[in-house]
């Protein structure tokens, strides 16, 4: 038996400037290898970092030609200051200065079939997927993914600081929360089970238990559209609570929720922000507007006339949107009180609305990233509501009882994680924002 140490930190962050003029070891991967004739540069990826190290031809142990791209190096050196330019680089006031290098594994292939050393990747879509787990290793692409994280996180820390708990719901269900045919069925041990399109009913029903609630999980939407708008299977950022104030608590948390990460955003992503050249928004004011001043609005500024719609199309969303920034000086806009049949059964009607919910759409610049909405809360209610939407309840037996056992008023939305990310780093396809996107041509890799 041997008794080991814990180590006092196994954090992968560093002091660069604790290091300065101090020799280091360093394992990791070559980003980049821009050969001279008297050595050149060595572009190394570390966890959280994309490091620039010189190499001196003279006192190298190894030829810099024989540093193969997308190798895994373990370099020594010495860190010294500098100024560096290029955005792709982080830290860009240090760099290594090297000694010696060892080259810990190569790839199989002579030539990689993406060149990911360049500024941009220049790759068609089809290609960055089908080569994803090469394509993804590009500065770019990770920034991408970096700022995905941090909303992930901030999503999760903000509502735990703010007294909601996490909850894990069943992906394998009985019957779809949403209704309709846009579900994907499966064999479960020979009777008929389906993939979760929404954690709904659950995180209605652990309002029951905590009061708030919260979950980060998939989603699946068995949707058969090929659009940049779209995904079959992505992240569903939810919360439920228990109001105290109708649905506007909603919109009143979710502000803040928005306005917690988007900071964070700005402070633990500025890197990845200025090589991609964005801009995250700043989040001073609430700005809501009713679905039907909605269509009086786009009719009215644009002649176009959506009046009769019960949803609304896209080129209304981008139209409101653009309507926003130039009118209301915001990006976000909470558009209420749509129509009774465009929502779930669950959805709470407006009692002083014919045919109006209380319920809401979260635009971000042009484009929903969120539904929301007060739910039913009383069984008898229930009852009514899903008859006059013909539905039978044998299929939700399991979710109805816990509204015969008393439940609180409550409402909850959830937010795409996709959807959100895609816009904030301008995006042209919410699939460039999935990892490895799900879609009705895309099963691999």
């Amino acid at each position: 038996m041997n008794e080991i140490a814990i180590n006092d930190s196994v954090s992968s962050f560093i002091e660069w400037d604790s290091l300065l003029e101090k020799e280091v070891t360093f394992t990791g991967m070559v980003q980049n290898c821009r050969v001279s004739s008297w050595g050149g540069f060595l572009i190394l990826r570390l966890p959280n970092y994309i490091v620039q190290c010189v190499m001196d031809r003279n006192s190298l142990n190894i030829k810099p030609e024989d540093i193969p791209v997308e190798g895994c190096v373990k370099v020594t050196g010495t860190v010294k200051a500098s100024s560096i330019k290029d955005k792709a680089i982080h830290p860009n006031n240090c760099e290594i200065h090297v000694k010696n290098i060892e080259v810990l594994s190569s790839p199989s292939l002579e030539q990689l079939p993406v060149d990911t050393t360049k500024k941009e990747l220049n790759v068609n879509i089809h290609t960055n997927f089908d080569k994803r787990p090469l394509t993804l290793r590009h500065p770019k692409e990770q920034a991408i993914f970096r700022i995905s994280s941090v909303i992930f996180n901030e999503f999760g820390n903000f509502l735990t600081d703010n007294g909601f708990t996490r909850i894990c719901s069943p992906k394998i269900v009985k019957t779809g929360a949403e209704g309709g045919a846009n579900i994907f069925k499966l064999d479960y041990f020979g009777r008929e089970a389906y993939l979760g399109q929404s954690p709904q009913f659950y995180k209605q029903m652990m309002v029951g238990v905590f009061g708030r609630v919260f979950e980060e999980a998939p989603v699946f939407r068995a949707e058969k559209h090929d659009t940049s708008r779209h995904l079959n299977e992505y992240i569903s950022l939810d919360i439920e609570m228990m109001l105290e104030n109708g649905f506007m608590d909603l919109i009143q948390i979710e502000t803040r929720l928005l306005k917690h990460i988007f900071e964070k955003l700005k402070e633990k992503c500025s890197n990845e922000i200025a090589l991609l050249g964005i801009e995250i928004p700043t989040v001073d004011k609430i700005v809501t507007v009713e679905f039907d001043e909605v269509h009086e609005i786009v009719f009215k500024e644009t002649g176009k006339d959506y009046r009769g719609e019960k949803d609304l199309a896209p080129e209304e969303e981008t139209l409101i949107g653009e309507y926003a920034k130039k009118n209301w000086n915001t990006e976000l806009v909470f558009v209420t009180h749509y129509p009774t049949v465009k929502r779930p059964f669950y959805t709470m009607d407006d009692s002083t609305k014919e045919g109006r919910t209380l319920s809401y759409d979260l635009l971000f610049r042009g484009m929903e990233i969120t539904t929301g909405g007060q739910r039913l809360n009383v069984y008898e209610d229930y009852l009514e509501k899903m008859k006059a939407f013909g539905l039978t309840t044998e299929l939700f037996e399991g979710y109805l009882q816990v509204f015969q056992y008393g439940m609180p008023p409550h409402g909850g939305f959830g937010l795409g994680l996709e959807r959100l990310t895609s816009l904030l780093c301008g995006l042209s396809n919410v699939k460039e924002a999935s990892l490895f996107p799900r879609d009705i041509n895309r099963l691999e890799p």
